[in-house]
């Protein structure tokens, strides 16, 4: 448990319904932390991914009134490429989540079995010419 990750990135489960013109979305966390469960909200538009902050407490939502700013880079290939970076846990909850950004779902990790470290690891194959969005939650080590 050592190397298991403190934060991890978790897509939630939801059901879409249509509300006149609109779209609904209802979504579900399976077991609420007591004391609270964070969210990031990620909305994507053209060119752009607005970043909002909220906690859900027993089954109420409270959101950040503002968007958060992000800091980020921008990964471009002209190349297949693959990002390996990504530590197993046997639930597949890692701290970094790479999103296609026009499909919005997440890039999953193929697994293999690295002999060096003895460990098994994951991989995520990302296409030439195309943006990707990139999340990773890290401790504040400022806040120990």
């Amino acid at each position: 448990m050592d190397k298991a990750p403190k934060y991890t990135v978790e897509r939630l489960e939801y059901i879409e319904e249509l509300v006149g013109e609109n779209k609904k979305k209802t979504f579900y966390v399976d077991r609420p932390a007591p004391e609270g469960n964070h969210l990031v909200i990620l909305s994507f538009g053209e060119e752009k991914v607005v970043v909002n902050m909220g906690i859900l407490d027993e089954e109420k939502i409270k959101i950040s009134k503002r968007p958060m700013p992000v800091k980020f880079k921008t990964f471009y290939s002209e190349e297949e490429t693959e990002y390996t970076d990504v530590e197993y846990t046997p639930n597949l909850k890692r701290p970094i989540s790479i999103i296609d950004p026009e499909t919005t779902e997440e890039i999953k990790p193929i697994l293999y079995f690295d002999e060096k470290t003895n460990e098994v690891k994951g991989k995520c194959k990302l296409k030439p010419y195309k943006s990707y969005f990139v999340f990773e939650i890290r401790e504040n080590k400022e806040e120990q």
